[in-house]
């Protein structure tokens, strides 16, 4: 069980670091520059990079060992995170330098999930956890750190200087480098597949896409996960803070965030437990079921206890079908492409967030909060009755078993 403990402590502290630093590099930047239009122009620069670094590093994971892959990307990211409090030290951050750095953290950032990500089929086959299994124990750890990571990131910006705190979340990802590092290289193997002849660079690149789109079952779970993704940022990222300015308790917002978070930790401990008890369609329907419940009610902006009430059905609904999403996509592609079909994958949830929050900043300005709020709520909503009422998630069980034994 050695490497699965590794595999999952590196998730871990990757993403704990990635949600501190989610939460403390905006408020840096407003620190060193004092303008919020500078920490806009930031997450600007660096979105573009990750994305394409997503779209096309995908083929360079499917090509070399993927533990490899993984280890290379977290030291980049560490690195370019290292880098900043160095520079602060010596000539004093401006914007200039957390653009620079950001963009090269960006071609750690993306990768390295889409690297780790790639893993799950060998790691698998080391251990006697099943596939199932595996994906929920990762999305528990993974909400844990959600959960945990702002406040240890508000501690952190109170205890220490904002440039202090930098050292710490590129500790994080040098502690998930030396983490993966630990794992066996032959987990990360790829096995060559017997071809008339080898595909360029180019050609695997399109190869993955058509995967993406042309598979019917992939196609659908990443529309899922992508109006998924929109929906939640619009959520996070403005409305929800518009409407408890509105109402003059902007302090509540976190709260209604942690119990998506809670929910998220329940739903995905539930799957862990449970997985194989019940049919993976039931999973599906009822994951979607109480995530449309959740963001219908939250859309209405109704009283606070209610939003937190239904914040943590969202969270319930989307840890139940979460994991299983994740297994679709690692069970329903070649695992020799796994690097090119979840890299762009992860790329297009990287660009789906900012286009929804821009779109749900649009809708607010010339029409309404409520429009906006309800608008979202309604693109979900369709999405998952498309979901369940379509051909391509109705049978959802494997042919063969998945579990391994060492």
């Amino acid at each position: 069980m050695r490497t699965p403990v590794l595999y999952l402590g590196s998730y871990f502290v990757s993403v704990l670091g990635n949600s501190i630093a989610a939460i403390a590099l905006p408020l840096i930047v407003l620190q060193a520059t004092g303008s919020a239009m500078s920490a806009g122009w930031v997450a600007a620069a660096t979105a573009v990079p990750a994305v394409l670094a997503g779209l096309f590093m995908g083929v360079v994971i499917d090509r070399i060992n993927r533990v490899t892959s993984s280890v290379v990307t977290d030291l980049v990211s560490a690195a370019s995170v290292a880098a900043l409090p160095i520079v602060d030290g010596l000539v004093g951050l401006e914007v200039g330098w957390f653009v620079l750095f950001g963009i090269i953290g960006s071609l750690g950032d993306v990768p390295g999930m889409t690297a780790r990500e790639a893993l799950l089929p060998g790691i698998a086959r080391g251990s006697r956890l099943s596939l199932e299994r595996l994906i929920g124990l990762r999305e528990s750890l993974g909400s844990i750190s959600l959960l945990i990571g702002p406040a240890v990131a508000g501690l952190l910006m109170t205890l220490f200087e904002g440039s202090t705190v930098l050292w710490i979340t590129a500790g994080t990802s040098l502690l998930a480098a030396l983490l993966t590092l630990g794992i066996p290289r032959g987990v990360g193997r790829i096995e060559a597949v017997p071809a008339t002849a080898p595909l360029g660079a180019w050609a695997e690149f399109v190869e993955g896409w058509r995967l993406l789109t042309r598979t019917r079952l992939i196609a659908m779970v990443t529309g899922l996960m992508l109006f998924s993704v929109m929906v939640l940022s619009a959520f996070q990222a403005l409305i929800l803070p518009v409407h408890f300015t509105l109402i003059d308790r902007p302090g509540l917002l976190g709260f209604v965030l942690t119990s998506i978070a809670a929910g998220l930790l329940v739903g995905s401990a539930i799957y862990v437990v449970l997985a194989r008890r019940f049919a993976r369609r039931t999973w599906l329907v009822t994951g979607l079921l109480l995530s449309s419940l959740g963001f219908v009610v939250i859309g209405l902006l109704p009283a606070t206890w209610l939003l937190f009430a239904a914040g943590f059905v969202l969270g319930l609904g989307s840890g139940l079908c979460g994991a299983l999403l994740g297994l679709l996509t690692v069970s329903g592609v070649p695992e020799t492409a796994l690097g090119r079909v979840m890299g762009t994958q992860n790329a297009l949830v990287t660009a789906a967030a900012p286009a929804a929050i821009l779109l749900a900043a649009v809708v607010i300005e010339h029409v309404s909060l409520t429009a906006a709020a309800l608008g979202f709520v309604a693109l979900w909503v369709l999405t998952s009755v498309a979901a369940v009422a379509g051909p391509a998630l109705r049978d959802l069980e494997p042919i063969e078993p998945e579990t391994i034994d060492a």
